[in-house]
């Protein structure tokens, strides 16, 4: 086990009776949680409040974390899985993964074309992100805006390091037909010719 983990682990171990130690995690950790949220609900306001719900629930419960090799912001992330998936049930809106800065083609300024190109380009790939199952929406998300590996992916979702992999896959190829549909639809057929690329790696 590394020092860092060490580390947290005797961090979590006081926060339930020691606010500085629960504050010291907050603080490591409430970024990529705001983060993961925002690009679940697409809404400020909505992102900070159930940030704080997060950190409330998790306070609530940290005396009772145990060490099973799931690291703590595992456990933090499930907890915003469930305020969220919560969030969307509630509200019967579809989930929203703004990824403008992180899923998309880019052109070039000098080129206004090409940049117009690259903005209709965008705006397909994103389309098509947003017909995705909320499951796999989550993954990009992991993968491409808080740039997590399989492993640790695997650690928050509950599943192995290879199911990750092959669900990573499945989500490439399901967005590259979606795309493909979408391309078909809005692009004139003088340019139906011209593929999207969507890059694999995180």
């Amino acid at each position: 086990m590394s020092s860092q983990r060490e580390e947290e682990l005797q961090l979590v171990h006081l926060a339930g009776s020691q606010p500085e130690a629960f504050g010291e995690l907050y603080e490591r950790h409430v970024r990529k949680i705001y983060n993961y949220i925002y690009y679940r609900t697409g809404n400020h306001d909505d992102a900070e409040d159930l940030t704080a719900r997060v950190f409330q629930r998790a306070l609530k419960h940290v005396a009772n974390f145990q060490d099973q090799g799931v690291p703590f912001s595992a456990w933090l992330y499930r907890i915003a899985h469930n305020l969220v998936a919560n969030w969307h049930r509630d509200r019967s809106r579809k989930p929203v993964v703004p990824l403008e800065d992180h899923l998309f083609v880019r052109g070039s300024g000098d080129h206004p074309e090409m940049e117009a190109i690259a903005i209709e380009e965008r705006e397909i790939l994103l389309a098509a992100v947003q017909r995705l199952p909320p499951e796999r929406q989550q993954l990009l998300i992991f993968k491409f805006v808080e740039r997590l590996t399989n492993a640790e992916i695997g650690r928050i979702m509950d599943r192995t390091e290879g199911a990750i992999k092959s669900l990573y896959h499945r989500t490439l190829n399901a967005l590259r037909e979606e795309v493909g549909r979408l391309d078909d639809e809005k692009v004139p057929n003088s340019k139906k010719g011209r593929k999207k690329k969507i890059d694999p790696s995180p």
